[in-house]
């Protein structure tokens, strides 16, 4: 009983990481890209974005993601940075 009480939290562990590493790294990027940055929820969204992006694009082109937890935000905020330019992008057109 107790270890499905252990395992069924586990999600809530890794929510909280998502959220750390993907602040740390949508501000990082808001920090990098100038005019960038949607405040703190927005640059949580941003980061956890980017993480995504960065997992999916950099194995394409042949740098692999690694693990660890700064290995992870740096993950996060290449693919953060990414995002932003992206928008700027957008935003200019």
């Amino acid at each position: 009983m107790e270890e499905a009480a252990v395992e069924g939290g586990n999600w809530f562990v890794a929510l909280i990481i998502w959220i750390i590493i993907g602040g740390i790294a949508g501000w990082l990027a808001s920090k990098i890209v100038t005019g960038g940055g949607f405040g703190l929820a927005g640059n949580v969204v941003l980061g956890i974005v980017g993480a995504v992006v960065a997992g999916w694009l950099l194995p394409l082109i042949g740098i692999g993601t690694g693990g660890g937890f700064i290995w992870s935000i740096i993950t996060a905020a290449i693919g953060a940075i990414i995002v932003l330019l992206v928008i700027s992008l957008i935003k200019r057109a």
